[in-house]
């Protein structure tokens, strides 16, 4: 496994005390959270990098993206 990406995160109160209420709700850290929520807002928007790609009932209507990545135009 490829090592984890370290980053410094500056947060408004407000929005981490969400979170970390989030957080705790699903029995995650704020960090395991706020992963969670950009795995689900890539995942809305059709760019969930590697094989956990989402299938396309799942993507954003319009975004254009396929299923195995590959740009082909839109069925008739």
């Amino acid at each position: 496994m490829a090592e984890r990406k370290k980053l410094l995160l500056r947060l408004d109160p407000a929005v981490h005390e969400a979170i970390a209420k989030w957080a705790a709700d699903d029995l995650r850290s704020v960090n395991a959270q706020i992963e969670y929520a950009l795995r689900f807002a890539l995942r809305a928007a059709g760019r969930t990098p590697g094989p956990d790609r989402a299938p396309e009932s799942d993507r954003a209507p319009g975004s254009g993206a396929s299923v195995d990545g590959l740009d082909r135009p839109p069925a008739p």
